[in-house]
């Protein structure tokens, strides 16, 4: 591809919001399409899943993961939850997932160029980290799991001996690490509708949950609030023209553990929309 598609952008930014992210899996399947690469790549929970696909340039990867997989193995319920596994069973799609079902080209990924960074939280801190993993395939995928371990409905990954759990929980769309990271100009691609903001309340956990974690459970009350700051700021550098948007019109009513076939579908294609324009606008 040539170097003007992505002159003007060094960065691609991925939000989590678990099934949600099924409307990033066909942005990205779109930018593969139309040949576009960024030289950083960051994202948290369900946007690292699908981040590491894009790195690795296997297109319809997340969303066979998504859609086609959850049909033929559905591996998000409460029966999960209660076997320990999670809500969404994480053992199977960073275990079994990449060796029985679809493959991942750990290879292309680490021959890529890209610099790749997961944002997992640290139980122990509370704080947000920035994971980046390109040559011990073992450690990646922790990485990556890490990054997606929802706080409560999940079990909690491990990396290096430290607990973590999803990184939206401290920042859910790592912006501000992409531009201290030197990127001048970013693609960002949300999984929520414009003005989208999280009810402004804080959360407020049993005591048992989490004691261990004081630090992190005193993150997770102020989630909300870190969120909608977040999006602030979004808005503002998109009207000054620092970030491209990349955002779905309509999310056809899916939330984080949806598993229905027809709203993912929908929601995908609505992502390959949203991709095809975004493309265009990043290679004008």
């Amino acid at each position: 591809m040539s170097d003007q598609k992505t002159q003007n952008y060094s960065a691609l930014v991925l939000e989590g919001g678990g099934m949600r992210g099924t409307f990033t899996a066909g942005v990205l399947d779109s930018f593969i399409d139309s040949g576009i690469t960024f030289p950083y790549v960051i994202g948290t929970s369900a946007g690292a899943s699908a981040g590491v696909s894009f790195v690795s340039r296997q297109r319809g990867r997340t969303r066979f993961s998504n859609i086609d997989l959850l049909a033929l193995r559905p591996y998000i319920g409460l029966r999960h939850l209660l076997a320990g596994r999670g809500v969404i069973d994480l053992d199977f799609l960073f275990n079994e997932y990449p060796q029985r079902y679809y493959p991942f080209d750990f290879e292309v990924y680490r021959n890529s160029g890209v610099r790749f960074v997961a944002t997992a939280t640290n139980a122990e801190t509370g704080e947000a980290e920035y994971l980046e993993e390109m040559s011990d395939f073992e450690r990646f995928t922790a990485v990556v799991r890490a990054s997606c371990s929802l706080p409560v409905l999940c079990p909690m990954g491990r990396v290096d001996g430290r607990f973590y759990v999803d990184g939206g929980v401290c920042d859910s769309i790592p912006v501000r690490r992409a531009l201290a990271d030197g990127n001048d100009r970013c693609v960002v691609v949300l999984t929520q509708k414009r003005g989208f903001r999280k009810p402004l309340r804080q959360i407020r956990l049993p005591w048992f949950v989490y004691r261990r974690f004081p630090r992190l459970k005193n993150a997770l009350r102020f989630r909300n609030l870190r969120y909608n700051s977040e999006m602030d700021f979004i808005e503002q550098l998109e009207a000054s023209g620092r970030l491209l948007v990349v955002r779905p019109s309509d999310t056809f009513g899916v939330g984080r553990c949806t598993s229905d076939a027809g709203r993912l579908a929908a929601l995908y294609d609505e992502g390959i929309r949203a991709g095809i324009e975004a493309s265009a606008r990043i290679a004008h």
